[in-house]
């Protein structure tokens, strides 16, 4: 690449953005902050309560992708009565529900009781909601009171793919709206661009080695705070850099 060229890439810089440009990039990086804040959230009270206990650990993981086989009964119901749905049923139904599982799951029990409770407490959410099983299906119910092997093939193949060509586009635009960025050497700034989609990678292929073998779980951790974290630096260095910067700068030359 030549000087003039290089020169006339380092006139694009964000404190000298236009009005307008500012706007609209600081606009994206707000909306993308906050996502990824209740994504955060919504991990928490969904695989962080795989174990029972609110606070994402690597049971939960295992858990999720790997499934519970030996614990609780070994059964999907159970675990899920056990941990992210124990609030949203009473006591005494819920414990109605795994006493079922365990003497077996008859239909008989089902027609006279755990049919009827379903649709009161669990319907509402499972079969208005896409996306969660609707186990006033008794064919899907049947499911979940089988061993629990954490997240089917089809299930993680379908979230792979979404997760990967959805986040991606996401850190796309993060990381070129970070490319103006000034201060830092271009080598730290082609690293920290690349590493979300590294550890974007390393999260997805992580689910299916957590399913294969449990010993995998931290991986899944590691990789959704890696690119986390760095799609958080870019984000904040990047504001900083179109808003406080450039107030800085004409104190200083004052």
């Amino acid at each position: 690449m030549s000087k003039d060229l290089q020169k006339e890439i380092q006139r694009f810089t964000l404190a000298d953005l236009a009005l307008p440009v500012k706007t609209l990039f600081t606009g994206y990086l707000l909306v993308i902050g906050l996502g990824l804040l209740f994504a955060g959230g919504q991990i928490m009270l969904t695989h962080g309560m795989a174990d029972g206990k609110f606070g994402l650990s690597v049971d939960d993981i295992v858990y999720s992708y790997h499934g519970n086989r030996e614990g609780e009964g070994g059964a999907k119901l159970v675990a899920k009565l056990n941990g992210s749905m124990k609030n949203n049923a009473p006591p005494e139904v819920r414990l109605a529900m795994i006493k079922w599982v365990e003497n077996g799951a008859t239909q008989q029990e089902w027609d006279e009781r755990i049919s009827i409770d379903v649709d009161q407490y669990c319907s509402p959410c499972h079969a208005n909601m896409p996306g969660i099983p609707d186990i006033s299906d008794k064919v899907v119910m049947d499911e979940m009171v089988k061993i629990d092997e954490g997240q089917p093939v089809s299930t993680l193949t379908r979230v792979s793919h979404i997760h990967l060509f959805g986040i991606s586009f996401i850190f796309f635009f993060v990381g070129w709206i970070f490319t103006y960025a000034t201060g830092i050497s271009p080598m730290k700034k082609a690293i920290l661009i690349f590493t979300p989609f590294a550890f974007l990678i390393v999260d997805v292929l992580a689910w299916w080695l957590t399913k294969w073998s449990p010993n995998f779980a931290w991986l899944v951790i590691i990789g959704g705070f890696g690119y986390s974290l760095a799609a958080t630096i870019m984000i904040f260095t990047s504001l900083y850099q179109m808003w406080v910067l450039p107030l800085r700068t004409l104190k200083a030359n004052k």
